[in-house]
């Protein structure tokens, strides 16, 4: 997955304009004044999302999250989509009319998580995006020296913006979501505590030293007082999670343009999952012909690669880049490269993520972070979760090769200011988990069951979200019934299964995965049926890859007129 610095917008860069021949809009100067005044008052409101595409004047601060300035961001945010709806753009730039259709969709994908579903006072997942300070640690974007002083600042204003999000938070609150803030701001304040002033202890300024010192006491002492609310609230969580139907179908409309009906929705990640669980089954046939699929699953994960997950997923990178250049499957530009680290105490709550510069910045590396089991689970249930060779290999490949980050090397590189700074998220999550299968029907593992199981144990991991979202959200589901589900029919671990079946409580967005996919396996059909079907694989994947990270039924119509998503 992506890091996410700001709810619900991912930091990536789109570009809207590449089926024109990636050419520049040809709107009127007074568009591009819109756009521009539109990005810099984004960035007003959400500083820490600014921070994390390269604008540093805005380090260290924090949004305004009182009740008086969230209603104002909210009223401001219909008075842009008004304008931007009203602004007369030729008929003839579909370059234009995509990006005025794009900004439309990112205003309502704001108001529909900042009004309808009232995540600021119902989800603390709403803040932690914009309380991240990583982007000070890791990326090396300034001195040491300066990142420190950026920290500070930000370290001086988070206890002002803790008091404000408990403020906000509505209680009793539901059970998981008591728990998921209680582990992010107990596990950011063991952080900052205990690693952060390792990383700044070779800065040599006594003074500043000792501002960052004071700060940072402060903010861990914030933290520390915010996570014991956190764990009270969780003692008397209620089981009040789901969106209902209705603002279930909303969220679907409002954030990534699809109005298919929840049913035939749900119809189409059952199909999935059989599809895949046929394909499991028979891979298992060859791989440990006799045993159950649990038993053939369990041997799959019990072929550990070499050395740890972290270790062994540095090796697998140059492996994965060798094949999709030899495979001639997408185009490859830029020179940035993608570390691997392991994850921080406060983003464990999945296997993996990836966290990628943003387009203000220029030439730095990405950092792929693996998580490590919870120390509190049994022996058995840590080893378990750490993955077999071949399931880590098709994780590397969503977060790397060809994935989250060769998309970044792609969209970085628009020609679309806007474009730079927006992306949806079945457009990023969708085609790294496309890239899965993509790779696997490519020849990665030379047919190998075991690289196939690997796969697909990635593969109806994604479906099981989907049809938790979907449960969950419109059918009563609990999250027990989540949690088998994801061990009974996706033969995940235990402790997975667990993580998986509570984020479905609070990211009921998070079937975007399977949703994702199945709209550009769909698209990729549609589109090279006429033009060589696998043959035109790498055109269809630059192009688009080129429009950056729109609602895909936007990209859908520009490419292909139109027509059923699924």
């Amino acid at each position: 997955m992506l890091h996410w610095s700001g709810w619900p917008v991912i930091a990536l860069a789109v570009c809207l304009v590449a089926a024109c021949g990636r050419q520049p809009p040809k709107a009127s100067s007074g568009w591009e004044v819109f756009i521009n005044g539109f990005i810099d008052t984004y960035f007003e409101a959400n500083p820490l999302f600014a921070v994390y595409q390269g604008r540093h004047e805005y380090d260290g601060r924090f949004p305004d999250w009182s009740e008086a300035g969230l209603k104002q961001w909210m009223s401001r945010l219909g008075q842009l989509r008004d304008s931007a709806a009203g602004f007369p753009i030729d008929s003839s730039d579909r370059a234009a009319q995509l990006e005025r259709d794009y900004v439309i969709s990112v205003i309502d994908r704001d108001l529909f998580w900042g009004e309808r579903a009232d995540w600021p006072h119902r989800n603390p997942e709403f803040y932690t995006g914009s309380i991240d300070p990583n982007v000070y640690i890791a990326r090396e974007y300034a001195s040491l020296s300066q990142r420190m002083r950026s920290y500070t600042r930000y370290a001086a204003n988070l206890p002002a913006a803790l008091a404000q999000v408990r403020a906000n938070l509505r209680t009793p609150m539901p059970k998981p979501y008591a728990e998921i803030g209680l582990g992010r701001f107990s596990g950011l304040a063991s952080y900052l505590k205990t690693d952060v002033p390792q990383v700044f202890r070779p800065v040599t300024d006594a003074g500043l030293q000792r501002e960052f010192g004071t700060a940072n006491a402060a903010a861990v002492k914030a933290l520390e007082e915010l996570a014991a609310w956190f764990s009270n609230q969780a003692k008397r969580g209620t089981n009040d999670y789901a969106l209902g139907a209705e603002q279930f179908a909303e969220m679907l409309k409002m954030t990534e343009g699809v109005d298919t009906p929840l049913d035939s929705l749900e119809q189409r990640g059952r199909e999935d999952m059989d599809r895949n669980i046929a394909a499991l089954k028979q891979a298992c046939s060859r791989y440990a012909p006799g045993q159950s699929i649990a038993e053939c699953v369990a041997r799959m994960n019990a072929h550990k690669p070499a050395g740890s997950p972290v270790e062994a997923a540095r090796v697998q990178l140059d492996t994965l880049e060798a094949f999709v250049r030899a495979k001639n499957l997408v185009s490859i530009p830029g020179t940035e490269r993608a570390l691997v680290h392991e994850a921080p105490p406060y983003q464990r709550f999945n296997f993996a993520y990836i966290d990628i510069p943003g387009p203000y910045e220029k030439g730095l590396p990405s950092i792929y972070y693996i998580a490590p089991p919870d120390p509190t689970w049994p022996k058995a249930e840590q080893q378990a979760y750490l993955p077999g060779a071949a399931d880590l290999l098709f994780t590397s490949v969503h977060e790397v090769w060809p994935g989250h980050f060769l998309h970044f090397l792609h969209s970085n590189r628009a020609r679309s200011t806007f474009g730079r700074v927006f992306v949806g998220y079945a457009f990023a999550e969708g085609w790294a988990h496309y890239t899965e299968e993509m790779m696997w029907e490519a020849g990665l593992g030379n047919g190998d069951p075991d690289t196939h199981i690997g796969q697909l144990m990635n593969a109806l991991l994604r479906n099981a979200r989907y049809l938790s979202a979907i449960g969950l959200h419109t059918k009563g589901m609990t999250v027990a019934e989540s949690e088998r589900l994801f061990r009974e029919r996706a033969y995940q671990d235990a402790g997975n299964s667990r993580q998986q079946a509570a984020r479905g409580t609070y990211d009921p967005a998070y079937l975007n995965y399977t949703l994702g996919k199945l709209m550009i396996r769909k698209l990729r059909e549609d589109w090279t049926r006429a033009r060589g079907g696998q043959n035109a694989w790498r055109q269809f994947h630059d192009q688009f890859l080129s429009y950056g990270g729109p609602p895909i039924p936007l990209v859908r119509r520009v490419m292909v007129g139109g027509g059923a998503n699924l």
